[in-house]
């Protein structure tokens, strides 16, 4: 249900190429970092969200959602459960086209809230191991 293979194929393919990246920094060793390359070598713009705003992968970083000055098609949510809900509801007031929470990141409510926002969301489920996928 938090991944149905429909709604990853459409963030995936059709909702545009500009993925902000919530808990992306330059530590080469969390798993956000090799996430975020993928996304850029299958053609993805990534912005990184982190409270540092460091640059990672040559794109320049933000502290919040609400600090990037351009449209934003999907937020990519690597961050705790317990916090991803209010990333949610912020990719909501910024006019996201979609939420993708990582592998690990459950929040029901979040996504329930999220869709009934009208945005397209997968939750549980990692965009790396997605796109091999659609072939």
């Amino acid at each position: 249900m938090y991944g149905d293979p429909a709604t990853i194929r459409k963030i995936l393919n059709e909702l545009g190429d500009t993925w902000a990246v919530v808990g992306l920094s330059s530590n080469e060793g969390r798993a956000a970092y090799g996430v975020a390359d993928v996304l850029r070598r299958h053609g993805k713009r990534i912005v990184p969200v982190h409270p540092k705003a460091e640059t990672v992968h040559g794109e320049k970083g933000y502290p919040s959602l609400d600090a990037i000055p351009f449209d934003v098609d999907v937020v990519d949510v690597f961050v705790n459960s317990d916090l991803a809900g209010t990333v949610a509801d912020e990719a909501v007031a910024i006019g996201a086209k979609a939420v993708w929470f990582q592998l690990g990141v459950v929040d029901e409510a979040a996504y329930d809230r999220t869709r009934a926002a009208g945005l397209d969301m997968v939750m549980d489920h990692c965009p790396a191991i997605e796109i091999p996928r659609l072939g």
